[in-house]
């Protein structure tokens, strides 16, 4: 089933504005504008959130706007500055979220996220993957996703707080609510609407047609068949002049696995051909297959390292072939890379001494095209006397940070996400318990050994200034090993709370 993400970007004029000012941008609190012409005019074309609660709205005359704010600052308008960033965005999108990206001017980007959730968590850990990637950039968005591109735009600009997902296979009730802005149609035929007394989109889901389209044309109609799913609404995705990609267009459509396979290698030898000229590897792969009906399926594999190995990568292609619906018939199969990286040849050891490396690469990209490549990482020390601070995930071929693992004394090899409390029986101020309970399971503590005090890191925050933790290893009358500690130095308030936590299970 198709999922569609629609990215809306309210702000986009005065974000792109401020970014490009950088340590000149005006403060967050303080209220900018942009400000373009429209005939003899001078009108509010955008105005960020601190303009707006002001009073200030968009096609607000420019001099009313500053009679009605004092210190607003101004800036000229320059969509085709703000498209080109869009642009630029979203290929930023394509190389990180799917294979089907294209911008939706002039404030969103459209996503066809079909069978690419899965490669981020699922979709909302998609959703709020992407929206704190661009509020840390200092981008304020809002998304949804929904089965079609029309009702994931209207979502995300009207519905979306910040976002929303709707159900998979879900019906016109899920837009019947919005206002008929949110059809996209053109600028004067929403205040017409009005006139005759409609409001919401589910104003217009029950009226004929043709008394509609006689005085409105046909506008009204496509809309909501597209928005509802009953006719395709492609989306033509954005690539970048440098792509390397191979096309192959078929005569007669194409629709059984073992011809999609078939033709899949040959894409693939022609792609490394082209990769090898310019002295590339792939990084990311997007096989896209348009059906006759103007709908796409994509496929998208991801590379540990950049490789132009043709039979590994057709092997990673063919394995999700399964997930390709080919419909009516497939007529255009392109293979594109969408990150790749310079490759260099590389020298074969001869030496009798020296071994090669074992090269786990080609486990690592099956691993992560099965089940994402979050799912597949390394654990890295990181220099912090903190324990759930002192360890980070970082890729799996990445190279070594360099940092150790600390050797003073014995970490357990099971840390757990957070710390879970346990009620404990112990002699205070500096004793290990005598026994402890542990999610309903009572554990007598048979040996002992500790404390090894952990102080807080006091640069962090204030509240880690006097805050300790004494941790001991146990042994309980089964032999298992676990890591507690108590939260204080066992007699300060000021240190911690006195409670007892579990934080580690030894192997």
């Amino acid at each position: 089933m198709r999922r569609v993400f629609s990215l809306c970007l309210p702000d986009w004029p005065t974000d792109r504005l401020r970014r490009m000012a950088g340590d000149k941008a005006p403060p967050a609190d303080a209220p900018l504008i942009v400000v373009g012409r429209e005939g003899s005019k001078r009108l509010v074309t955008a105005a960020d959130a601190a303009a707006v609660a002001l009073g200030v709205r968009v096609g607000m005359p420019a001099a009313k706007a500053q009679a009605l704010v004092a210190g607003l600052t101004i800036r000229d308008a320059d969509p085709v500055g703000d498209a080109e960033a869009l642009e630029r965005l979203a290929l930023w999108v394509l190389q990180r979220i799917a294979p089907i990206v294209a911008a939706d001017h002039p404030d969103g980007i459209v996503i066809d996220t079909t069978g690419a959730d899965h490669l981020h968590g699922g979709e909302a850990a998609m959703l709020d993957g992407l929206l704190g990637r661009l509020a840390m950039s200092g981008i304020t968005a809002q998304a949804a996703i929904a089965d079609t591109w029309g009702a994931a735009h209207a979502l995300a600009r009207f519905a979306a707080r910040p976002t929303v997902i709707a159900p998979p296979g879900h019906d016109a009730s899920v837009i019947a609510s919005l206002p008929i802005e949110a059809l996209r149609l053109p600028a004067a035929m929403p205040g017409e609407l009005r006139m005759l007394g409609f409001e919401r989109i589910g104003d217009l889901l029950g009226q004929p047609r043709a008394p509609l389209a006689l005085r409105f044309g046909p506008e009204i109609g496509r809309r909501l068949d597209e928005a509802l799913g009953r006719s395709a609404e492609p989306i033509e995705p954005i690539r970048p002049d440098e792509l390397v990609e191979a096309r192959r267009v078929f005569a007669e459509p194409i629709s059984a696995a073992e011809t999609i396979a078939r033709y899949t290698a040959k894409l693939v030898v022609a792609l490394c051909a082209a990769l090898e000229e310019k002295g590339q590897g792939a990084r990311r792969l997007d096989l896209i297959c348009q059906r006759v009906d103007s709908r796409a399926q994509a496929v998208r594999i991801g590379m540990a390292k950049p490789i132009r190995d043709a039979k590994r990568i057709t092997r990673l292609l063919c394995d999700k072939i399964e997930t390709i619906d080919p419909g009516f018939g497939i007529e255009t199969m392109t293979l594109c890379a969408t990150i790749a990286e310079p490759l260099g040849s590389r020298q074969s050891v001869t030496s009798l001494i020296e071994e090669a490396e074992p090269d786990i690469s080609d486990l690592i990209d099956t691993l992560a095209n099965r089940v994402g490549e979050r799912a597949i990482y390394r654990a890295a020390p990181v220099a912090s006397d903190v324990p759930e601070r002192s360890v980070c995930r970082i890729p799996a071929l990445a190279p070594d940070t360099g940092a150790g693992w600390p050797d003073a004394w014995p970490r357990p090899a099971r840390l757990l996400l957070r710390p879970e409390p346990v009620e404990t029986i112990a002699l205070l101020p500096d004793h290990p318990p005598v026994s402890f309970t542990w999610r309903g399971v009572r554990r007598r503590v048979k040996r002992a050994d500790g404390p090894e005090r952990v102080f807080g890191e006091w640069w962090k925050r204030d509240a880690e200034l006097s805050a300790v933790r004494d941790y001991f290893r146990v042994e309980d009358d089964a032999g298992e090993r676990y890591w507690l500690y108590r939260a204080g130095d066992g007699e300060d308030a000021a240190t911690g709370s006195q409670r007892w936590f579990i934080h580690g299970v030894f192997g």
